[in-house]
């Protein structure tokens, strides 16, 4: 089992698209991992790069929000805030307990929770957002 990203959740704003294209690349060698029994060994490795990732992507996301004032921006942002902290709670159970199997599975769900109900719809509507404004200004 794997994902892969699809041309048909871009934004089509290239710095964001290259970062989801690099979560889908990140989460299927989690899968892959898992599928070859080497979930433990990759766990930590994802929340690692997840750390650095929100920080930086919802950033940039959020940035283009505000400046082409989407109007779904504070639900938006709530949810970045709520994956932040689902995050947290995932690598601190990852240090008390270790590589467990309900880490390994919560992490699942979490990403898999992620990849399709927030980038397939809710950044989907940044991209039409984005799409209606350059429309509107020609």
């Amino acid at each position: 089992m794997g994902v892969a990203w699809r041309p048909e959740l871009a934004i089509n704003v290239a710095e964001i698209d290259r970062q989801h294209q690099e979560l889908f690349r990140r989460f299927d060698e989690l899968l892959k991992a898992c599928d070859s029994g080497q979930g433990q060994k990759e766990i930590a490795r994802l929340l690692d790069f997840l750390g650095d990732y929100v920080r930086t992507h919802f950033r940039d996301e959020e940035r283009i929000q505000v400046n082409s004032n989407f109007p779904g921006y504070t639900e938006h942002r709530r949810q970045h805030q709520q994956f932040v902290s689902r995050l947290n709670d995932l690598k601190q159970q990852l240090a008390t307990d270790g590589a467990s199997l309900p880490v390994i599975l919560q992490t699942n769900h979490m990403m898999v929770d992620w990849l399709i109900n927030h980038i397939s719809k809710m950044d989907r509507q940044i991209g039409e957002h984005l799409a209606a404004r350059a429309g509107s200004r020609l």
